[in-house]
């Protein structure tokens, strides 16, 4: 089984209007709700390409109630820890100038914490856990580091998609993919980085650190795969980028999926560019349908 981790989950509330008049009443033209977080995405997308996933974090109160009934509603399962305040809410503001409103999200207890490690405590070496996104800022800062060092402890597979200390902090314990994008990995190693031969190097550094595959998305220059085994480039494919968000979820995603079903890492890293480029190209996550229309633009090279 495959479990997604979302520890600050969020009700996404978009709201659509022409212009913002501050101090005056504004008539919204459009509204909607979704069920938010990096992990929540992961497996959207991965019951999308037909793989089933069970999401875990912590929700509360009635926004909470509304994640757990939207998933539901997909046919996800959820094992999530029950917390006393509610889940955020983060306001998407679309008018002439995009805005977002992001809140801080509820307090989680130590108890809370302990029962979340308790469940990640009982998955098997036959289960992958995929830890995506920030930590609330009532949790520890080592708390991705306590929750993979179980995994590493119980032989299971795991993926980690964060960025800055979060992502050095759990390579020691050998995830099995990591998905930094150009940006994040020259943050790391006090560089920039624009293209994949700059890249590959330090990809390889983060071998050298601990991960056992690295992905990293350059954008429209496209993507590296380095592994213990090879180093692939990739091409994206051409389209009208509509919106960024879940781009880098649904790459992960569509990686994992491909990779359960053929072992092969060469395909499921065609299949993880192809995923993230039909969310950029979409409002709202890609489906499969969208994903394997653009694969044949795809192209690795060695």
């Amino acid at each position: 089984m495959i479990y997604t981790l979302t520890l600050n989950p969020s009700v996404d509330y978009i709201i659509e209007v022409p212009e913002v008049y501050l101090g005056e009443l504004n008539r919204l033209e459009k509204t909607s709700k979704f069920a938010g977080g990096k992990g929540i995405n992961v497996s959207k997308v991965l019951k999308r390409m037909g793989v089933q996933s069970k999401a875990l974090g912590f929700v509360g109160g009635f926004t909470g109630s509304f994640i757990e009934s939207q998933l539901l509603a997909e046919k996800i399962d959820t094992d999530f820890v029950q917390v006393e305040e509610d889940t955020r809410i983060n306001v998407k503001l679309k008018a002439d100038i995009e805005t977002e409103l992001n809140a801080s999200g509820p307090n989680i207890s130590a108890a809370k914490f302990q029962e979340l490690k308790d469940k990640i405590a009982s998955l098997t070496s036959d289960d992958l856990l995929v830890l995506a996104g920030s930590v609330p800022s009532t949790l520890p800062k080592t708390t991705y580091e306590e929750l993979v060092k179980i995994c590493h402890e119980n032989n299971v597979s795991f993926v980690v998609d964060a960025e800055g200390d979060l992502l050095k902090a759990v390579l020691p314990y050998h995830p099995f993919l990591i998905k930094p994008n150009h940006h994040e990995l020259g943050e790391l190693f006090g560089t920039t980085i624009t293209n994949a031969q700059e890249a590959i190097p330090y990809g390889k550094k983060l071998l050298e650190m601990g991960a056992q595959n690295v992905i990293v998305s350059l954008a429209g220059e496209g993507a590296i795969l380095v592994s213990q085994h090879e180093e692939l480039i990739s091409t994206v494919p051409k389209g009208e980028v509509k919106s960024s968000v879940g781009a880098g979820d649904s790459m992960v995603a569509g990686f994992l999926a491909k990779y359960e079903e053929t072992q092969d890492m060469k395909e499921s890293f065609r299949y993880s560019i192809a995923s993230g480029s039909a969310t950029a190209f979409s409002i709202g996550l890609c489906t499969k349908e969208k994903v394997e229309n653009l694969l044949p633009q795809v192209q690795i090279q060695a």
